[in-house]
């Protein structure tokens, strides 16, 4: 995927410290394998090799890493990393040394004999990048070590930690400003996944980057389908999903609580695929022997809370599910951007209903926090809502929610785009509706829920409609126009526009200010059509799920070369299990994509493929070679080979993702 948004402030740099642009590029190919920067990249890395600091907001895949880590290779010193990913440090650095980078961490997990030899080299000169978590900049002895040796540039990764309203909110980020202070004279590079204009402002105000400059890329995932689809049995329609669009692959699904992850994880492996659980409440070294799995294995499916994925640079997640409404398009956007990090085509996948609005709004009502707090949190699951009850295009509502133009044709590749639905005006039954809620309060002083509120519609003598003698009231019956699932979706749609609110430990629903405007003919309320099933179909004609489409990008290899892709990735799956380390650190997919679309017969013709670095082919080149060899001799002629200077789009490496507190550990 390539950033094509524009960059505020764009720096002209014309000297600095060290080296210039040439060396730069230079060393992007020599190391990473690539010939060209994409994007914004070669505007920070000049940037901040000049000696400027900068503010980097860039998506998930696109490639934030190697802007800290050229300029860490290119300028004297170390380069220090600010990660709060203790859990993922190792399998970091592990792919940094695959590239011949001298790379190393100190935290928690190491005994005091590792943690001494890595600073010895820290001292010594002997490290490119070494990696620290933030609550250890608040040890003396990690600010004196620090002192005693040659820092190139500070990178604080996972920036949007900082802000009191972001979603991670992570208080030893609040002491990093120190790092200016203390080094006046080396560059910061603060990089986020995703930030609001707010959270934009605080990130600048609490780091003390007042003079940074601000780069920011398009939010846009093309890769990426977005489908919402009415949640009726969501496990399910989970499974229908992944069996028929995305058998064997790798993906994670995401539920609010730990008994849902257990329970999902439980049905998913009951019916065939294979799935394991990750939440707070497993012991840490089942955690850990979860996440490596998913790291290490192909088609494994991770059942999470919002606490796994965090700085995975698993880059063939060919799919993320979400079984719960998240509370904001910040968390959705990072659990969706854990997807396609390899720009080949993915699925954002969400099952939404009315039972989430409700539970969601007496989470933000029951909460901690101040009154500031909670409407914060509201307004940040209105979007949500909104983007989920869009009729128009979700990919523009996404892009409108961070600032960025969404422009003014239709994506094409989300669920409202693919099938636009059906809107009607619902004016009469929403008024229905709150005529019903109005009846129970005023004349009998009672307060229920929308099930309740439903029943009576429908004129249902259920036990509890008769125990209550709600079939006395004026408006029982009245809503025989509509079927159940239509009510359940207006009161749903009510709720997001604000003109319904939960109230209360049992959710019962209120009026709210905006509801007299609609109950005196003021307003008309405009209302999705609900379809009458999911949209999910084996042919996938006119269902707008787009799965066979994107089934068949990702395996669009030409039948003929596919021997040889299978062969490469058994030899690398091999290499990996020597290693102890994941797949991808060998070669990812891409690459491996681009060796056999080439069919090199010499390590020079090797050389020119993306992704392949010169410590990759010192190490592989032979073997990379010796495996198409023993072919049988009827592998194809190398096809067309990409223009000189350009690299295949989802050939990027991006190792960031978002950190929950469950994972800091």
């Amino acid at each position: 995927m390539e950033a094509t948004g524009g960059i505020s402030e764009m720096p002209v740099v014309t000297e600095g410290p060290g080296a210039d642009a040439s060396e730069a590029l230079t060393t992007l190919h020599r190391v990473f394998g690539y010939d060209a920067f994409r994007g914004e990249q070669e505007a920070i890395v000049e940037h901040v090799v000049a000696g400027g600091d900068a503010l980097v907001l860039m998506p998930t895949g696109g490639g934030k890493s190697l802007c800290y880590q050229i300029p860490a290779l290119v300028r004297p010193g170390t380069g220090v990393v600010v990660s709060p990913l203790i859990a993922l440090m190792q399998d970091q650095v592990d792919a940094l040394r695959a590239l011949g980078v001298r790379a190393g961490f100190v935290n928690s997990t190491q005994d005091f004999d590792e943690r001494r030899t890595v600073e010895a080299e820290f001292l010594a000169g002997e490290l490119d990048l070494l990696y620290l978590a933030p609550e250890r900049l608040r040890l003396d002895s990690t600010l004196d070590l620090l002192a005693r040796g040659k820092i190139s540039v500070f990178a604080i990764d996972e920036a949007h930690c900082v802000a009191q309203w972001g979603h991670d909110f992570r208080p030893d980020y609040l002491s990093l400003s120190l790092l200016g202070e203390r080094w006046p004279d080396v560059p910061r590079i603060a990089l986020t996944a995703t930030a609001t204009r707010a959270t934009h402002q605080e990130i600048t105000q609490r780091l003390g980057l007042p003079a940074a400059r601000h780069f920011v890329a398009s939010f846009d995932r093309p890769n990426i389908q977005y489908r919402i689809v009415p949640k009726a049995d969501p496990r399910k329609q989970l499974l229908a999903f992944l069996r028929e669009e995305h058998p064997g692959d790798a993906g994670i699904v995401y539920c609010l609580s730990r008994n849902s992850v257990e329970r999902t994880a439980e049905f998913l492996s009951a019916n065939g695929v294979e799935a394991v659980p990750y939440h707070a409440g497993l012991d840490a070294g089942t955690r850990a022997a979860h996440q490596s799995r998913f790291l290490r294995e192909d088609g494994l499916v991770v059942v999470a809370t919002i606490a796994f994925g965090m700085g995975i640079d698993k880059p063939d997640v060919r799919f993320v599910a979400h079984l719960d409404l998240p509370k904001s398009i910040e968390g959705y956007y990072q659990e969706t951007g854990r997807a396609g990090r390899d720009g080949l085509p993915s699925t954002a996948w969400m099952a939404y209903g009315l039972n989430d609005v409700v539970q969601q709004r007496k989470l933000i009502q029951s909460g901690e926090g101040d009154e500031a707090f909670r409407r914060r949190a509201a307004s940040h699951l209105d979007a949500m809502l909104a983007l989920c009850e869009t009729a128009g295009c979700r990919r523009g509502r996404l892009l409108a929610y961070f600032g960025q133009e969404p422009g003014a044709a239709a994506c094409g590749n989300c669920d409202t785009c693919l099938t636009p639905p059906e809107t009607w005006d619902g004016t009469v039954a929403a008024q229905k509706v709150l005529s019903t809620v109005v009846r129970l309060q005023r004349e009998r002083g009672q307060k229920f829920g929308a099930l309740q509120i439903v029943d009576i519609l429908l004129g249902k003598r259920t036990a509890k409609v008769i125990q209550f003698d709600h079939d006395q009231l004026s408006v029982f019956g009245i809503g025989q126009d509509l079927a159940e699932g239509e009510w359940r979706g207006a009161i749903r749609q009510l709720l997001a526009q604000g003109l319904l609110a939960v109230e209360g430990e049992y959710g019962t629903l209120v009026l709210t200010e905006e509801s007299g405007t609609v109950l005196r003919g003021e307003r008309e309320v405009p209302l999705r059509k609900e379809p009458k099933k999911p949209a999910v179909s084996r042919s996938g004609s006119g269902s707008g799920r787009g799965g066979g489409k994107a089934k068949a990008a990702v395996t669009e290899l030409p039948e003929e070369l596919q021997p040889a892709f299978e062969a490469l990735r058994a030899w690398r799956t091999g290499q990996a299990k020597e290693q102890g380390v994941p797949p991808y650190i060998i070669f990812n997919d891409a690459t491996l994509r681009a060796i056999v679309s080439r069919m090199p017969g010499s390590l020079r013709d090797l050389a020119g493929i993306s992704g392949v670095g010169e410590k990759k082919l010192a190490t592989y080149g032979e073997e990379v070679l010796a495996v198409l060899a023993s072919l049988d001799g009827s592998a194809p002629a190398a096809a067309e080979p990409p223009a000189p200077g350009e690299a295949p789009e989802d050939d990027w490496p991006g190792p960031e993702d978002e950190p929950e507190p469950d994972d800091w550990i």
